[in-house]
């Protein structure tokens, strides 16, 4: 079977690259190895209940009638309308750290005066840093990489305030260990600080249930349960593709959102000893309670809360199974919807080691996780509401999860620290797209996959 573009991975950049493509005539195909789409960015069904799986947030939200933002562009891209997603803002979310708190909700301008009254020694400085922001082109494929923690340290002298800006843009969206690339850094400030989270009130479903019809509704072909084995190479270019059932299917173009390591991997001729490309490190451990009330009951009404509980903020792959000096507490029930979720949940993200949580036999497996997540409660609670009385019905994922639901290597939840920023590989039909092309976030992996359908097919076309 021969396609024009042959699209690995149903995540949300693969069902955009899609969309994008099969709108425009293209012959396409997205094979996706697991039997529900959504890879980072899915959903699951435990005890008669839903979960979102990655989702705290959407990024870059921004009201109806805005049209210079990433979320109404990729939506333009797509010929969907806002309310395809159904997104609900949030209500205020918060960074603490030890005796500072720094609330920001979607009006960018209550963050600004959040820093100056909170840093007022700062305060010219914090200006002169959004003033860099601002006229930096982030989007510039081609710009070569510099240190988030240098430019951001050269302007802001207090270590405090400096972390407490990384901490929520690291855990959002970052796979390098206690720095960012600049450009990312960036993106990341606007899409969180300058535009703002909102969530559907049916959380990843929506948006994917949305983009798996689009997609099917421009004519585009879905093959779940069907995984890549191999990539058979010649003469500079990616000949055939190998799939798990025996079949042999070949394509003009491909684009892969498994990442770029794990494609490299899949090459007829790849060789280990020669290839060299940074591999991710960052995962997390993700525990979900289901509560026998709502939090706003409890005096909980903030949206997310990024938490430090010591002098400096430490990103990095722990040397335990998990560090609960920080994280992230999100409460899906503190979005602003117009009817209420059935039930109270927290929902709580920490840093994690996937090559010790790999290594625990099944029965230490179980017994770690319950461990950790009493632990990680423990911490918490000294940032938000004691809820724990409330809990009904938990879950927990590791890095061994995610590993085994994305084959992601180590769990790395936001890929390769090194991306590949202009999508392109050595072999001339082959790309890049999603986590390891360099935007992040959902809205981000929509936007990698439509530009990465442009520029590497509909340009050349």
């Amino acid at each position: 079977m021969h396609y024009d573009v042959l699209i690995i991975g149903a995540g949300m950049s693969g069902l955009a690259a899609g969309i994008r493509l099969a709108y425009y005539g293209k012959r396409v195909c997205i094979v996706e190895k697991h039997y529900r789409v959504g890879g980072l960015n899915s959903f699951y069904n435990l005890g008669g209940r839903k979960f979102d799986v990655g989702l705290h947030a959407m990024t870059n939200y921004v009201p109806k009638g805005v049209k210079l933002a990433p979320l109404p562009k990729l939506l333009r891209q797509l010929k969907l309308k806002a309310e395809d997603f159904a997104l609900c803002p949030q209500q205020m979310s918060v960074i603490k750290f030890p005796g500072k708190t720094l609330r920001f909700n979607n009006n960018f301008d209550f963050f600004v005066q959040e820093v100056v009254d909170n840093f007022p020694r700062q305060a010219d400085n914090f200006l002169r840093l959004l003033k860099t922001i601002f006229e930096y082109d982030e989007l510039n494929l081609y710009a070569k990489p510099i240190s988030a923690r240098e430019v951001v340290g050269s302007i802001i002298t207090d270590p405090l305030l400096s972390d407490m800006i990384f901490c929520p843009l690291m855990f959002y969206g970052n796979a390098q260990e206690n720095d960012m690339e600049f450009a990312q850094f960036v993106t990341m400030f606007k899409s969180i600080f300058c535009e703002g989270f909102a969530r559907p009130r049916a959380g990843a479903r929506q948006i994917l249930d949305v983009l798996v019809r689009k997609y099917k509704a421009c004519g585009g072909e879905l093959r779940m349960r069907c995984a890549v084995t191999s990539l058979e190479c010649a003469n500079g270019r990616v000949q055939s593709i190998q799939l798990e059932n025996g079949e042999v299917l070949t394509a003009d173009r491909i684009l892969s959102s498994a990442g770029y390591v794990e494609t490299m991997r899949l090459l007829s001729d790849y060789d280990s000893a020669s290839f060299n490309h940074d591999v991710g490190q960052i995962s997390c451990m993700e525990s979900i309670m289901v509560l026998g009330k709502e939090p706003a009951k409890m005096g909980y009404d903030t949206t997310i809360t990024f938490y430090n509980n010591s002098d400096r903020f430490d990103y990095r792959k722990p040397d335990e199974l998990v560090d609960v000096s920080s994280g992230v507490i999100c409460c899906p029930n503190n979005f602003q919807f117009e009817t209420p979720l059935p039930e109270g949940i927290i929902r709580i993200t920490n840093l994690a080691n996937f090559e010790l949580w790999n290594k625990l036999s099944e029965e230490e497996y179980k017994a770690q996780k319950a461990a950790w997540l009493q632990t990680t409660l423990k911490e918490v609670v000294n940032f938000v509401p004691d809820f724990r009385d409330s809990i009904i019905f938990t879950d927990i994922f590791t890095p061994k999860t995610i590993h085994r639901f994305t084959g992601h290597i180590n769990g790395a939840v936001y890929g390769t620290p090194s991306k590949i920023k202009t999508g392109r590989t050595h072999l001339d039909n082959l790309f890049i797209c999603g986590t390891d092309q360099g935007f992040l976030g959902i809205v981000g992996a929509i936007l990698s996959g439509i530009s990465m359908a442009n520029l590497h097919v509909l340009q050349k076309t």
